[in-house]
């Protein structure tokens, strides 16, 4: 779950749902226990779920006599607990707690009302501040930031760990608890602390929450016609987008390709399928399906459209999931060189049930593997040609609502020094001191972004170094740069 998922479980497909255009998996001998307690003059009854046909139906309870411990318990509580139970809290309580027990992150139990807020999800737009998590150890983790959103604004970067919201501690919570506190109206803000890297300092940031457009596909030409096309989800309308672009690039002219899933975090199977299609030879395998029972389903490359020019892809720790897929069947079925720095490592396809009572069950299965069988799962795919973001990329989040001034000593200081130095600021020596060097530098600052010149870093100021910052990082974009040389020797 995340908290953009209206862009990446359009129409009810969770990430990486096999599309029955491409897969037909054997029907998995599945049957979900839901316990759903009847408390009556009869006893307890088990009603029991069979997904893919959708049937309720009654078993009994020797069945399964691994479950009289839960009749046990909940037998004894209802007679004994210190006030009446509530009995519609005590099942979801069950079964999320069976959820839970699968140690799985993309597994998940949504009650009605969350259910319905995940439905409500699948549009054009949502509001929020446009970050994909995922739940981790028991953290709640930052997989990637969409693009020109609030967070992605903000700073916030994959693998950074969301502590509180609002000043609640979300430490233990699921996805989906910590998405109904960061999501709201847009014009309103929440408050959020996180920790980046192996800090344990935690940084502070408030974002106004916006629409945020799932439009999916950037595109751009350099004077080489090397076009740069950016695709940031796998969407619903993305294939779509992605032919626009195309056509569009085509009309300009377009000699080479750098496809860009840096920062992309996943979404429909169906959709990374149509997209490698244009990259891999009709009949190449794209990907490979394997279920509990290791049996493996193969989709291959569609026969259409292709896509000819020479072509690399950038990848990052952010590309995730479907983008994965896409990397790895370009890469292993078509030769196409991935650029950048080792991405996500999702490997697991996931599915999505509506439960009799309007609940929603979502959960992993079966796992993909690239073309060669490799399974990346909590691994990543690795570039070909590994190039990192310089390490000013990397600095930690300035807090805006602190002061500092001439003689503060600390780490944050420290911060702003190598953000100032980055920016072609003199700054002296980078220690951690405000002196009077850091004074001037921040003044002259102020000065060539029209700022009130104080030579105190705080509010505005602070916000401008961090903003003019990730301007220069996608100025000079090394990652990028290096796959444009690489398509630009191809041409030649």
């Amino acid at each position: 779950m995340d908290e953009q998922n209206s862009q990446k479980e359009n129409q009810k497909q969770e990430e990486l749902q096999p599309a029955k255009k491409y897969i037909r998996l054997k029907p998995f001998t599945l049957i979900m226990l839901i316990i759903v307690l009847i408390v009556g003059t009869s006893g307890i009854t088990i009603l029991a779920l069979t997904f893919g046909e959708k049937k309720v139906v009654q078993v009994r309870t020797n069945t399964h006599p691994q479950f009289q411990k839960l009749f046990d318990v909940y037998d004894e509580l209802s007679t004994k607990y210190y006030k009446e139970l509530d009995e519609d809290q005590m099942v979801q309580g069950a079964m999320t707690g069976m959820m839970g027990a699968l140690d799985d992150p993309y597994s998940t139990y949504m009650p009605k009302a969350e259910a319905d807020e995940f439905n409500d999800q699948i549009s054009s737009s949502f509001e929020g501040i446009g970050a994909e998590i995922q739940e981790k150890d028991g953290q709640i983790v930052v997989v990637s930031p969409i693009k020109n959103s609030p967070a992605e604004k903000a700073g916030l970067k994959p693998n950074d760990i969301v502590k509180t919201v609002d000043g609640k501690s979300i430490v233990g919570k699921t996805a989906n608890e910590a998405v109904k506190l960061i999501r709201g109206e847009k014009g309103t803000d929440v408050t959020i602390e996180f920790q980046r890297g192996s800090s344990k300092t935690l940084h502070k940031l408030t974002l106004t929450r916006a629409e945020i457009p799932v439009e999916t596909v950037y595109a751009s030409m350099n004077k080489q016609k090397i076009a740069h096309i950016q695709i940031t989800s796998f969407s619903d309308n993305t294939y779509k987008e992605l032919l626009e672009k195309l056509d569009e690039m085509e009309s300009k002219g377009m000699k080479g390709l750098v496809l860009d899933v840096r920062q992309n975090p996943g979404g429909r199977l169906d959709i990374a399928i149509n997209i490698a299609s244009l990259f891999v030879k009709t009949g190449e395998t794209v990907v490979q399906v394997e279920n509990r029972d290791g049996e493996k389903e193969v989709a291959n490359a569609q026969d259409g459209r292709k896509v000819t020019v020479p072509t690399t892809v950038l990848i990052d720790s952010g590309s995730a999931s479907a983008s994965e897929i896409l990397a790895a069947a370009m890469s292993e079925s078509s030769n196409v060189k991935l650029v950048g720095e080792k991405s996500f490592g999702k490997g697991t396809v996931q599915t999505v049930e509506d439960l009799s009572d309007g609940a929603t069950l979502k959960y992993t299965m079966a796992k993909w593997l690239t073309p060669d069988g490799n399974w990346i799962h909590e691994k990543g795919i690795q570039p070909n040609v590994k190039v990192k973001y310089p390490s000013y990329a990397s600095l930690p989040y300035l807090d805006t609502s602190k002061t500092f001034k001439q003689d503060d000593i600390s780490d944050s200081v420290k911060v702003a020094e190598k953000m100032l130095d980055a920016l072609g600021y003199d700054v002296g020596k980078i220690d951690g001191l405000y002196d009077y060097q850091m004074t001037t530098a921040v003044q002259k600052f102020q000065a060539d972004h029209d700022l009130e010149v104080t030579g105190v870093l705080k509010g505005n100021t602070t916000t401008e170094i961090m903003t003019q910052l990730r301007n220069k990082i996608k100025k000079e974009d090394p990652q990028l740069k290096k796959a444009q040389s690489i398509v630009e020797a191809q041409i030649k």
